[in-house]
């Protein structure tokens, strides 16, 4: 009869005392990654907290609601101190800018709807950071992100949290398997957000009622426009808002101001039917516009594609999974069509609305939890 070893194994999964095993924690200074590292060193482990500083720390300090500013490494160094283990702070601008910033403007500047934070988990906390944790000589890297981690018999498995209103799979679809195998989500299980601040209670951490970040760390207010504008002069040239057979139907102060599927601010009132930003003519600087059903989408082209799901991902020449083209919306059935390792077609069964090149596609069951892996959608 085989053994069951589980017994033996530690919280995190390994067969040594919590003591012995090494976890980097993430932490952000928020509530989630405070309440992870406090949770770990409670139990024991040998926890090291690790900050990013991810872009200029004097603008930052200013400013409220991101997740990376001066005021988050503070509440993330004293948590540290209040539960006893050591904490560092790592100067990542470079490669933030590098990897996430330049990306995001470029992206948007050739009409894409970019998703920097799926950009920043890939290239900088499960790239740079992971690896940090490993010369660390860490066992494993732990995150306050809400999804799971499952060992499945191929191997660790991502699926989806059990709160689906605080899920992250959307954001987390490009880590790879191997990867996988070193992360730790000790927060995916619990059923709401709630029970996150209990237990910042239960640890006394100052952070209990810090309010969640709402925007992307580097974008003040959601002011994506006035971002771009600082990062490339000149990318909010005027130019024609046209509708879809060039009929000039107004003037606009620069294309970054648009996005696919916008129908307010538009400008160009007085006629019988609403009209959606159908399309971005970056080079020409002109806004295509057009009735709401120009958005609707069956086939979605996709690249870089990140398979987490069992074989290989062209083994097969179709699956029928379900998939979500953006992170607020529920996942809808769909056909996955390989066209090579890293390029597929999705085609949705019902066509979804707002589709736009620079966002995710994520894979899921159609049935369960579990993350499938995803691409990025292009215009193909």
């Amino acid at each position: 009869m085989a053994l069951d070893h589980s017994k033996h194994l530690n919280s995190l999964g390994f067969a040594k005392s919590p003591a012995e095993t090494r976890v980097v924690v993430a932490m952000s200074g928020g509530v989630d990654s405070s309440v992870v590292a406090a949770m770990l060193a409670e139990e024991g482990y040998d926890v090291v907290g690790v900050t990013l500083q991810l872009y200029d720390h004097g603008a930052a300090l200013a400013k409220k609601g991101a997740c990376c500013a001066g005021i988050d490494i503070h509440d993330a160094r004293r948590v540290a101190e209040e539960m006893g283990f050591p904490h560092y702070v790592l100067d990542y601008e470079n490669i933030f800018r590098d990897a996430v910033i330049d990306e995001f403007a470029d992206s948007y500047l050739a009409g894409a709807t970019p998703v920097p934070c799926i950009r920043c988990n890939e290239r900088v906390k499960f790239k740079d950071l992971l690896q940090t944790a490993r010369d660390l000589d860490a066992d494993c890297m732990a995150t306050g992100h809400y999804i799971q981690r499952k060992l499945g018999a191929n191997g660790a498995q991502l699926h989806c949290a059990t709160d689906a209103n605080r899920d992250q799979s959307y954001f987390l679809f490009s880590t790879t398997p191997e990867q996988l195998e070193f992360l730790r989500f000790p927060l995916g299980h619990l059923a709401s957000k709630h029970e996150t601040r209990k237990l910042a209670a239960k640890y006394g951490l100052a952070v209990a009622d810090k309010p969640d970040s709402q925007d992307i760390c580097f974008v003040p207010n959601g002011n994506y426009a006035a971002v771009i504008e600082k990062l490339r002069p000149g990318a909010a040239d005027p130019g024609e808002i046209v509708d879809q057979d060039g009929q000039v139907l107004g003037q606009h102060d620069g294309v970054i101001h648009y996005t696919i599927g916008q129908r307010r601010g538009l400008g160009i009132g007085g006629l019988s039917d609403p009209l959606y930003v159908v399309g971005l003519d970056v080079d020409n600087r002109r806004v295509i516009v057009g009735p709401k059903a120009m958005l609707a989408t069956r086939r979605v082209p996709l690249r870089e594609v990140n398979w987490l799901g069992d074989g290989g991902f062209d083994d097969v020449a179709e699956r029928h999974i379900s998939v979500k083209v953006r992170s607020t919306r529920p996942p809808r059935e769909a056909i996955l069509r390989p066209l090579s390792a890293t390029t597929a077609e999705v085609e949705l069964l019902t066509p979804e609305e707002g589709v736009a090149p620079g966002q995710a596609c994520v894979f899921y069951e159609t049935t369960g939890s579990r993350v499938l892996g995803g691409g990025w959608i292009h215009k193909g």
